[in-house]
Formats: structure tokens, sequence, C-alpha cells
């Protein structure tokens, strides 16, 4: 796991050298234990390192090859042993342990579809100094971030977007996404930053530079298809195979040189990872595995009893932050800057605090449960097209069946909440209507978002819409925040449920597998049954990652209400009179959500606009 950076020159310019030192080193705490520069005339790569796998000088990075390639590179390829003895077997012989010799052997073996082979997550840039080519990739679902921005004469890249600020004169905000995530909780741009003119590779995408001509390519390699002949198995072979696949994503992130632990929040994903993860941990090390909650101030969403109970039964060495109003408000400034962009809830402040802790106790790895909700339909709003799908595919009687039994086994699927989301999801403009009453201090409203977009409709087809979210929608932004707040203290953060092959199985397998008598996950459920206690398996009450942000938010008041009226964005984008008579009554993500643009726009000196 580290940190990468690129320099480009387009139009026969010479490298930067200082500039690509400065672009490596703002990134040190992404890879605290080593650096490195390649430059030629064509290509200056830059490189922090943080080991995890051969903790010798053997993983230096840019790393090159004698065929002329040359690496830098930032995630872990978690099936680099199977490859490199894949490889061996055709004549490769290997200097080191790593597995970044692994990507550049895969690739010199099988050029740009070595992704396709890859199970892990990534972001790197392979400079073929022989055919003049740069070829990048981001992994599948993105979980490393690849930011880019190409000026008139140089390209660049790098991990974090302040790698590339120095190249404006001065940072401006893109308006369609600030004006969307104000809108509709968009928080993530599949390509897009909140910066003008900064850029993402999207996940399961590669991107190709020749270096000869300058031209750019951009092609989709990964895109989540369902495997047909898992759609029609009988419940204790979906169980079978999802457990099967569920072992092995989490036997493989287990892969370390240095101390792997897990973030447990109490809920059944992060339950089941932590507990399964320990007993393998224990079983090959010898030593107790670490855990860490996060313990809420407010009692009604405070999960860390449950994590408690899981801790215990797996023999863990259980770490606990609780962090009250006082630590919030000191910590808010470096989570601003850590993010780098605008958030939409106090949550990420608990999960910042979580990696902190991390790394006060020497835990470099840490395994969560990131993509469970999306890839085993953990959230309630998959219900209504779970019943679509039964009415569809086994007739009138099994869906009225399954409506009846809706709430049987969670509080939350009453008739009236199923009919809301039919409605809510059913019609963006249904949506675009509400959306357009809450936020009408907005002066000019937003033309359909593009996450509204994404699941219009979407409800009719529960394998779509889980598609979406998961590529588009909803787990992008999990894993930005994920990816910045681990990064910050120099720890990798590793995600068994999304795993490739782990993913196309729990998308394929039957929905019914996945919801059942009002059971949320039940193919986990019942897969973990044996493993966890009873009143984690079974619990009817999901609380969410949450921050006590009623107390929070209260509390900080004062500071939130005189931010947003110091923002000059905020007075670009606002009715800022409409949004001093009427600030009480807002919602409190609404509050949040205008607070944090104030925020970012002051820790980076964003700029409404040209000339503002």
């Amino acid at each position: 796991m580290c940190g990468i950076a690129g320099y480009i020159p387009l139009k026969k310019n010479e490298v930067d050298a200082s500039r690509l030192k400065e672009m490596t080193n703002v990134i040190s705490h992404r890879g605290p234990d080593d650096e490195g520069f390649f430059i030629d005339e064509l290509v200056g790569l830059g490189h922090r390192r943080l080991s995890i796998i051969d903790l010798s000088k053997d993983g230096h990075q840019p790393m090159s090859n004698d065929d002329g390639l040359i690496i830098t590179y930032n995630g872990e390829v978690y099936n680099y042993i199977e490859l490199r003895e894949e490889l061996e077997k055709e004549g490769e012989i290997f200097k080191t342990k790593t597995d970044t010799e692994v990507i550049l052997a895969a690739y010199k073996k099988w050029g740009r579809d070595c992704v396709k082979k890859f199970n892990g997550m990534w972001a790197f840039a392979i400079y073929d100094s022989k055919n003049k080519i740069l070829f990048c990739s981001r992994d599948h679902y993105g979980i490393k971030p690849f930011y880019y921005t190409r000026k008139e004469n140089v390209f660049l890249f790098g991990s974090e977007i302040r790698q590339l600020l120095f190249s404006f004169e001065k940072p401006i905000m893109n308006e369609e996404v600030v004006r969307n995530f104000l809108f509709a909780s968009v928080n993530e741009s599949v390509d897009k930053t909140f910066f003008k003119n900064i850029v993402k590779l999207p996940g399961g995408h590669n991107l190709t530079i020749n270096l000869k001509t300058g031209k750019i390519e951009i092609e989709e390699y990964y895109s989540l298809e369902r495997d047909l002949a898992l759609s029609t198995l009988p419940m204790e072979e979906s169980i079978e195979k999802f457990g099967e696949d569920f072992l092995k994503s989490i036997k493989i992130r287990l892969r370390s040189d240095v101390v792997v632990g897990s973030c447990l929040s109490g809920g059944l994903d992060s339950s089941s990872v932590a507990s399964i993860a320990s007993n393998i941990y224990k079983t090959d090390s010898g030593r107790n595995f670490s855990a860490i909650t996060a313990v809420s101030e407010e009692v009604k969403n405070d999960e860390s009893g449950f994590a408690k109970i899981v801790a215990e039964n797996g023999e863990m060495n259980w770490i606990t932050v609780k962090p009250d109003y006082t630590t919030f408000k000191e910590h808010l400034p470096e989570i601003v800057k850590a993010q780098e962009e605008p958030f939409g809830s106090c949550s990420i402040v608990m999960q910042f605090l979580v990696m902190k802790s991390a790394k006060e106790n020497g835990i470099t790895v840490l395994l969560d449960g990131q993509g469970g909700d999306e890839t085993l339909l953990g959230y309630e709003r998959y219900y209504v097209g779970y019943l679509i799908g039964m009415f569809k595919k086994h007739g009138f009687f099994r869906g009225i069946s399954e409506l009846k039994n809706s709430n049987k086994n969670n509080a939350l699927f009453t008739p009236l909440t199923l009919l809301k989301y039919l409605i809510h999801f059913s019609s963006a403009r249904f949506r675009y209507i509400i959306y357009r009453k809450r936020h009408s201090y907005l002066k000019r409203m937003p033309e359909y978002p593009m996450g509204m977009r994404f699941s219009d409709g979407a409800i009719w087809d529960i394998f779509e819409m889980q598609k979406k979210e998961l590529m588009d929608y909803n787990l992008p932004k999990l894993l930005r925040f994920e990816d910045k707040n681990s990064m910050w203290y120099s720890i990798e953060a590793r995600l068994p449920f999304l795993d490739p092959d782990l993913v196309k199985t729990s998308l394929s397998i039957p929905e019914e597998s996945k919801i059942n008598e009002g059971w949320t996950k039940f193919v986990l459920r019942k897969f973990v049954n044996n493993i966890l206690p009873k009143e984690i398996t079974w619990r009817k009450n999901k609380f969410g990652f949450e921050a006590p942000e009623d107390t929070w938010i209260k509390k900080h008041s004062n500071e939130m209400i005189k931010s947003i009226e110091d923002s000059d964005i905020l007075r670009y984008l606002c009715k800022m009179d409409e949004i001093e008579k009427s600030y009480d009554s807002l919602e409190n993500e609404t509050k949040w959500k205008l607070y944090s643009v104030a925020l970012w726009e002051k820790e980076f000196n964003v700029q409404p606009g040209e000339g503002y």
C-alpha cells in the first residue's frame, strides 16, 4: 500500500523533477517507509512506500525489470502467489517476493489484459520504455484512487488531489458536482471531483498514453455480469457457494508481513469478517486477533454492546474509541484536510478515529465490511425490488406471501415503509420534486443529478439496482472515505466483501437466498450461524455505522452557522437570507452538507469560479 505520482510532458518538455518530488512528498502519510523516483526524457514517476508484503529493500519503487518496464504502484494483488507460480511455469524468473514484481511479469506476459487476472485493489502506472507507452489501471471497484489532470503541455496523476493542485493558480469548484452534492447527497461522481479540471479514472478502467503522439485512451476492462448458472441454485447450494467464496476472500486478505486486525462495528458484516479472520489468524500466527470499535455517545445508535459480544466470543484483543464532542471538534480540521472533498455526514469522524487507534496500536492492515450491504441486499430499499422479483418469478400468491412476511423479522419492513420505497425509487421525477422543496435555498436547481438517474426505475430489476449502487452510486463514496481515512494514518484497509469472485456470486445467487421472511443477508446469516453468537447473527435491529450526530451538530451549531455565512461558494450557489431564516428547521444532513462545503472551501482556498 503506497502513494504514487506521475509527471508526463506531452510536448517535448522536460520532467520538472522538483515538482515531481513535491508531488510525491506531499503524500508521505500514504507511504512513510520509503520513497523513490524514476525520470527520463518522457516520464517522471514518484512513489511513497508503506511496506506490507516483503518488507526488505527489494520492494523499493519505482521498480523496473530487464524488459524496460517501470512501475509505480499502490495497492495489493492478493493472488500474487498463485500468479507467480503460473508465470514461473512459463519460465519467468523472479528476484523478489513482492507482488509488484508479479504485476510487471504479468504485464510482460499478457499485456493490458493482465489486470483481468488480478484479485486485489490497485492503482498503478507501468512505463513501457521500449514501446513508449504509459499503461495505467484502477481496480475493479475503485478501492484505490487514481486522480489526474491534463494541462496543455503535461499530464499529471496521483493518489490524492492535493498532488495536482499546484498546477492551478487557484482551485475552482466543479459547480455541477457541488450543486448535486447539496441537492441530492451525491457524494461521489464516477469520474469527476469537486475540483474543476481534476478528474478520476473510474474503477474497472485502464488508461493508456502513447508517449510518441500524446494520445490518451480510456477503456473499460471490467463489467459486473450475472452468472446465470448460479441464479437457480437451491438454498443450501447457495449458502455453500457463498461460504466457500467468502472464506477464500478473507483468507487471501490475511496475506501480510505486518500485523492485521479488523474494524468491528457490531453489525453483521464486520462481525462476520472479524470472527472468521480471528479464527484463521490465531491458528496461523498463534496470536490473538485485534478488533477496533468506535463507541457512540448516543445510546440509540451505539452498537458497542454487540461488538463486545463478538470480541469476547472470538477471544479478540478488543480496542475501543469513544469520541466525544471535544474530540470531534479537535479532529475535524484534520479530517477535512485528509478527505480533500466535502462529505455528507459525521460518521466519517468515527471511522477516522478508528484508523488513528489502529496506528497507535501498531496495526498496519485492517479488514472492514464495506460492500456487504450492496452485495447481499442489506439496505431496506432493496426489499421492494425483491418483492417485485418474487411477483415476476413466482406469481401473485408467492408475492403476497412474501409481503405478509415482510416485517416478520424486520421491524423496518412495514407495508407503509415499503410503499414509500416503491414510490421513491420508481420515479426520479417524484424524488426531484421532493428535493426541490427541501433545497429551495439554492439559487438554481440542477437538472436530474446523476445519482438520481442511476436508480430511476432500477427497483424493477434488483440485479441492475445492486450493480449501479456498487459501480456508480453508493459504494464509490464509501470507498473514498475509507481510503482517505485509513491512508492518512498509513493504514491499509482491505475489504473481503469486494472480492470480485465473491461479488459475482453474491449478486448471481437467487434473491430469496439473500432475503428470506424479512431477514436481509440471509445467506450470510446461515453461513455464520455456527460462528457468531445467535444474538448477533439473528439481530432484528440495524443501526449502521453512525456518529452521535444530534449531539455534535447541536453543540457545534454556532460554528457551523458562522462558517456557512462566511462561505463565498455558498453565497454564489445559495439564497443566504433563506438559509439564515430557516436554518433551525433544516435537516441535520442539509446543515452538515452546507457546513462541509464551507470547510472544504476554506481548507483548500477553493474559488466559486473564474474571476470571482
